[in-house]
């Protein structure tokens, strides 16, 4: 199974926002070591710094960017239902008729 890795590269200037693959098993999400793997394959060489947060630091001192922090996961099992009572708000807002400008 695909997982999409939404992740963040800290600059000193600026942040840049990316996104990675991992393949994983069925039901399972991926860990560390998929993460570092990951990473690695792009070219970051880091370590992980804040389990809880999905924070990494790169190894090398000298690196262009302070750290990397994972966003989001998508692993496509959210299933996206459509919500009638906000479905129902939205067309009670619009006008009903268009108008010209």
């Amino acid at each position: 199974m695909e997982c999409i890795v939404h992740f963040e590269v800290v600059h000193e200037e600026k942040t840049k926002e990316l996104r990675g693959l991992i393949f994983v098993d069925e039901g399972k999400v991926p860990g560390e070591e998929d993460f570092l793997k990951m990473f690695e394959e792009m070219g970051y060489q880091l370590r992980l710094e804040d389990r809880e947060r999905w924070i990494f630091k790169p190894v090398d001192a000298g690196a262009d960017y302070k750290e990397i922090r994972i966003r989001k996961l998508d692993t496509g099992d959210k299933k996206i239902a459509e919500d009638n009572n906000l479905k129902s708000i939205v067309s009670n807002l619009l006008p009903s008729q268009s108008r010209p400008l």
